[in-house]
């Protein structure tokens, strides 16, 4: 979580922030720019506003070092790039939580890295899937379908879950799926060495790699080089397989396989 110092420090650049975000206009030259340079003309045609008002918001972002002007051309500076970009992010996080409210609010998320969370715009182009009172099992049914079609999957699964694994199983025996990479607590670990099947096509498995970390993790994070998919906790601390978010994106796979990889490198060390 952000430090004391951190924090002290967002609190003293607030009034510059505020100072952007509050003016329409600051904020449509920023962002106008972000791409490329551009002349008085070009910036009249974008933003629809007179001469007057597009130079007077642009000697405001002068005077702080925030564009220049070179020749007749107008361009961000190194801090207006900067800028520019986490603007650019902030409002692509505002809109991956706005298209999955339902999903984001009524969960625990907690177990989610800060960084990923600050980094939710990669799920912009996610699916999200929900059962409903005539499908009590389409998110389930959705995501075993995917499982079926991966030759690799890496597996952080906070539940010991019958179906799941007998899923999965089959899979490994058909030889379908060629790895599995899976991370469990110390729990689900005992509860498996106690089903003789599980534990022989699990534990005892060449094609099968098991991580056990000494915390209860309340997500369940799925990841191969073609999909990866979510589902989490209520906030009372129940699981909820009725809702999933699936993401095929590269992006999207890119954030999971990281908070994979972040909780395996915690096993690492």
């Amino acid at each position: 979580m952000t430090n004391l110092q951190t924090k002290s420090e967002l609190n003293k650049e607030y009034k510059n922030i505020k100072y952007i975000l509050t003016s329409t206009m600051r904020t449509k030259l920023i962002l106008t720019m972000h791409e490329s340079s551009k002349n008085l003309e070009e910036l009249r045609g974008e933003l629809q506003k007179p001469s007057a008002t597009i130079l007077h918001g642009l000697k405001e972002l002068e005077e702080i070092n925030l564009i220049r002007k070179v020749q007749k051309q107008y361009q961000l500076t190194s801090n207006g790039v900067i800028l520019a970009t986490n603007m650019v992010k902030l409002i692509e996080n505002w809109v991956t939580l706005n298209n999955n409210s339902t999903f984001w609010n009524n969960h625990y998320l907690e177990d989610i890295p800060e960084e990923f969370l600050k980094n939710m715009h990669l799920l912009k182009d996610v699916t999200y899937i929900k059962s409903t009172t005539s499908d009590l099992s389409n998110a389930f049914n959705r995501y075993i379908k995917l499982i079926s079609d991966s030759q690799e999957l890496k597996i952080i699964m906070p539940i010991y879950s019958e179906n799941h694994f007998k899923h999965i199983i089959e899979l490994l025996n058909e030889n379908k799926l060629k790895y599995l990479e899976l991370i469990i607590s110390e729990e689900i670990l005992n509860s498996i060495k106690l089903n003789s099947s599980f534990k022989k096509s699990l534990l005892e498995n060449k094609k099968v790699k098991i991580l056990c970390i000494n915390q209860n993790l309340k997500l369940f994070l799925t990841c191969s080089h073609k999909f990866m998919s979510l589902t989490l906790f209520f906030k009372d601390g129940h699981y909820d397989d009725s809702q999933i978010l699936i993401g095929e994106s590269e992006n999207a796979r890119k954030w999971g396989i990281g908070i994979f990889k972040y909780y395996e490198s915690k096993l690492n060390k």
